[in-house]
């Protein structure tokens, strides 16, 4: 099974132009997510695919592999895809590029699925965190997702799912964490499959492959992490580094 990890990598980003290329401990954030991937030794391949020559010029002249979107895509997952089409590979692992915390235990979990997976079942594999405070529960930047018994996902919202009426009923809320593991046929027929309601309403990619039928196995993490979305988020990240 040849497995590799592709960190989708845009130069601008509506809450923080620029963020892949901000300081975070004398290197750049995008370097020091390429870094810790590499450092995982989990995969045949790490490789930054991106639009802009900034952050590919960043990566390749510090000794990292990286490549050029031909097209403009929508998503980072478009962005995978084209990238793997012609690739012999069997699964890919997208690392989103503004998670410099990206740690071993937690992708080396979702490999696990799949090669414990002898029935072919699931479509693509992904990460959710137990979230207990109710401000992030509520906050529509907080991507949740609610799952059946064998943890397969049944769901993913901005809204707080389930919505708790009877609050004698014990409930758990997880919180998506944004990093994929695909079946290389998996993220191909999402990149062929045109957008649906539900994913253009909520403005979540992975509900593409519930509106079509795809199995998203979800693997349960206590490491969260630190996404770098808002200038916040890296002051938050480099008090951490330190």
């Amino acid at each position: 099974m040849k497995i590799i990890s592709m960190i989708p990598a845009r130069y601008s980003a509506s809450r923080f132009p620029g963020k892949l290329m901000q300081d975070l401990g004398g290197k750049t954030v995008i370097r020091r997510t390429y870094e810790a991937t590499v450092a995982t030794n989990l995969f045949d391949d790490v490789i930054v695919v991106t639009d802009s020559p900034i952050i590919y010029n960043e990566i390749v002249d510090n000794g990292g592999k990286a490549m050029m979107s031909r097209k403009e895509h929508e998503c980072g997952s478009d962005r995978i895809a084209e990238a793997v089409e012609d690739l012999d590979i069997d699964i890919v692992i997208n690392v989103q590029g503004d998670e410099p915390f990206t740690e071993e235990a937690s992708l080396r979990k979702l490999i696990e699925a799949f090669k414990n997976d002898v029935n072919n079942e699931i479509d693509l594999a992904s990460l959710m965190v137990h979230i207990t405070q109710e401000e992030e529960i509520n906050s529509p930047n907080t991507v949740k997702v609610i799952v059946d018994q064998n943890n397969f996902a049944l769901y993913f919202s901005r809204s707080p799912i389930p919505y708790h009426r009877d609050k004698n009923v014990p409930i758990k809320y997880f919180k998506h964490k944004g990093v994929y593991a695909f079946r290389k046929q998996a993220i191909l027929d999402f990149y062929r499959l045109p957008m649906l309601p539900l994913e253009a309403s909520e403005k979540i990619e992975c509900i593409r492959y519930l509106e079509y039928g795809k199995k998203i196995k979800m693997i349960e993490t206590s490491v969260e992490g630190i996404e770098i979305d808002t200038p916040e988020d890296l002051e938050r990240a480099k008090k951490i580094w330190k």
